[in-house]
C-alpha cells in the first residue's frame, strides 16, 4: 500500500471535476488540493506503474486526457479510481493523496525530466505490455 500512515489527516470532502480533469480533496487539516488525473495516473500507486521495486517503474505517457470513470472507496482509508484507459488497480491511500497534492509541482518536474530521459512525449501512446494493462510479472 502506498504510505498508509495513522498521523496522516483524514478527507473531509472528494469531488470529482470531470470537465477540468481534476480530484479535488479537503483534508481535516486545512489542506485542500486540486489534484489533475493525468498526475494521479503517472503516479498511480499500482504494481503496474510503480513495478515491483526500485528501478522497476514503467515511465507513463499518454495520459493528458484521461478521466476518472469511477471512484470506489477502500474502508476508511482510500480510494480506487477507475481510469478511461481501463487502469483500476491503485489504491489511493488518504496520505499518498495528500503527497500527490503537496507535491504537484516536484512530481510534475520529475515526471518530465523521465520523459526527456527517455526521448518521450507525453502525449506519446504507450507501447508494449504496458498498453495492454498487463503487470508483466
Amino acid at each position: 500500500m502506498a504510505g498508509l500512515r495513522k498521523d496522516q489527516p483524514a478527507p473531509r470532502s472528494i469531488t470529482l471535476h470531470g470537465q477540468s480533469r481534476v480530484l479535488e480533496i479537503a483534508f481535516d487539516d486545512g489542506a485542500s488540493f486540486r489534484i489533475p488525473f493525468e498526475l494521479m495516473r503517472v503516479y498511480s500507486p499500482s504494481a503496474e506503474v510503480q513495478g515491483h521495486g526500485p528501478g522497476q517503474e514503467v515511465l507513463q505517457t499518454g495520459k493528458r486526457e484521461v478521466d476518472i470513470v469511477d471512484l470506489e472507496s477502500v474502508g476508511n482509508y482510500a480510494v480506487k479510481p477507475t481510469f478511461s484507459d481501463g487502469h483500476d488497480t491503485g489504491i489511493f491511500s488518504w496520505d499518498y493523496l495528500h503527497f500527490l497534492g503537496s507535491q504537484q509541482g516536484e512530481l510534475w518536474a520529475e515526471y518530465e525530466k523521465r520523459l526527456a530521459a527517455a526521448g518521450a512525449d507525453r502525449d506519446a501512446p504507450m507501447a508494449g505490455k504496458a498498453a495492454a494493462g498487463a503487470c508483466g510479472h
